[in-house]
């Protein structure tokens, strides 16, 4: 059966995420057979290199043997148990390991299926926290513009990304929202450094008016994922850190995207020194295996509920699959490849090669930046350079792209007009090399040409992913 006969028997019954249905008329869906390494294989025996790491998640390859041979293993012995009431090995083994390798403090774990979950986990904590506290009045939450959480509606009201929220306002929380410290944004000769100081002073007012209504801040550290790949320096991390500490309110690191090794160091609060009161981690938790998130705070936080079961102060927040054993599994063979093979060090080989590979785009006259975090390199194609000026989202100059890669051999899925890489850690250096050119290609041809806009897309701006 060849990939029409799947495609056609897709698109009878699936309704796909993130996704315009009627594009499928003209752009058509790719269905995948088989995995192995950094390939996608499809039924007709055509290959892709995953540059996107099937959305941020799978860092070890596809058909890991390490990460089955442990699910296979698991599922001989206990598939699922409820937790509450209940435990299992695999739980209690990756609770102890997440505490021992994430910032001291993190002392508790909670767990959920998938990382808006988690994120919504960490809000209602919060917001419980400071209840049970005798502070009802700290029920707001501060984000940064540009920011993206998830798509359940609290993640949503703490996410600033329009395409995803727009429509669901009357929904959604009453958020406070302060300008990110994008560095993309900055002026020019300013570092990166020095614009992330600059653009504290926002916050710095937020929380000097508003910390007696707040309960959280809660940011995507280094980096804005579904924003557009945008980045900003650690200092920012560090000033939040002691600002939320000096006005009484929680801080909230989404790891979701950029836990596990993906900005050259294990989570991302590390580059700048801080714990975080609420870290949640998804993604590459069970290296692209088995749906799961996990809430890391502390013994501060957990104190706040542990009591008679009559006060009602207990955390009463539950998903069926909360602990799974066999997501747990997956988890742990993850951590044993960090712990045994030296990822990090090995990563930062290769985010070196992905720079150099890149680097002649910064002289691309439609490039306005190449800019770069560990293993995340994102190249920003703009229709005028020297004042930055984007694209109408409308023309979805990223499609192109994306569609060359697929003629190439390659899965790339820019965000809006952003071409970014975000591979898994088992590629090569020669693998980045293909990328880097295939890359350089699609934006050639992107950019080289006008667009026209078809009237009726007028309701999804590019060709985006949430991550």
């Amino acid at each position: 059966m060849n990939n029409q006969h799947w495609m056609q028997r897709d698109l009878d019954v699936l309704w796909h995420p993130c996704t315009q249905m009627k594009d499928h008329e003209r752009l058509p869906l790719i269905p995948i057979r088989r995995g192995e390494g950094v390939w996608l294989e499809d039924f007709e025996g055509k290959r892709y290199l995953d540059a996107v790491s099937s959305w941020w998640v799978n860092v070890f390859g596809h058909a890991n043997p390490r990460i089955g041979e442990r699910i296979k293993r698991q599922v001989d012995q206990l598939e699922h148990v409820m937790l509450a009431g209940f435990s299992h090995q695999p739980v209690v083994e990756l609770s102890e390991r997440l505490v021992k390798i994430t910032p001291p403090g993190l002392s508790r774990v909670f767990y959920a299926d998938n990382g808006s979950s988690g994120i919504e986990v960490a809000l209602k904590m919060s917001f419980h926290y400071w209840l049970n506290s005798g502070a009802p009045a700290k029920k707001r939450f501060v984000t940064l513009t540009n920011s993206y959480h998830g798509e359940t509606v609290a993640a949503m009201s703490v996410g600033d990304v329009a395409l995803f929220t727009d429509t669901y306002k009357a929904l959604l929380l009453d958020t406070l929202k302060v300008p990110s410290p994008d560095c993309y944004l900055r002026p020019e000769g300013v570092s990166w450094e020095e614009h992330s100081r600059t653009m504290f002073a926002a916050m710095e007012h937020t929380l000097a008016e508003h910390h007696h209504e707040v309960a959280a801040v809660i940011v995507e550290p280094l980096i804005q994922g579904a924003g557009g790949m945008r980045m900003y320096h650690p200092i920012y991390l560090t000033l939040l850190r002691e600002a939320c500490d000096r006005y009484g309110v929680h801080l909230i690191h989404d790891e979701i995207a950029v836990g596990f090794g993906r900005t050259g160091t294990m989570f991302a609060c590390e580059q700048a020194g801080i714990t975080p009161d609420f870290l949640v981690l998804s993604k590459a938790l069970t290296g692209g295996y088995l749906p799961m998130a996990a809430v890391l705070t502390t013994d501060e936080v957990y104190g706040a509920f542990y009591d008679e079961y009559a006060t009602l102060r207990a955390f009463l927040h539950s998903h069926t699959y909360t602990g799974n054993p066999l997501a747990c599994a997956a988890a742990l063979a993850t951590l044993d490849i960090f712990e045994e093979d030296g990822v990090i060090d090995a990563n930062k080989r290769l985010a070196t090669r992905m720079a150099s590979a890149t680097a002649h785009l910064a002289d691309h006259p439609h490039v306005a930046e190449v800019r770069q975090t560990g293993m995340a390199l994102a190249i920003e194609m703009v229709q005028d350079k020297a004042g930055k000026v984007a694209y109408p989202w409308q023309e979805r100059r990223g499609l192109r792209v994306y569609q060359h890669a697929l003629t190439r051999g390659a899965l790339l899925r820019p965000l809006g007009s952003v071409v970014y890489f975000l591979p898994p850690y088992v590629i090569s250096e020669e693998q980045i090399d293909f990328l880097a050119d295939v890359a350089s290609e699609g934006i050639d041809l992107a950019t080289r040409t006008s667009v026209s806009v078809p009237v009726a897309d007028t309701r999804y701006p590019g060709f985006r992913d949430p991550g």
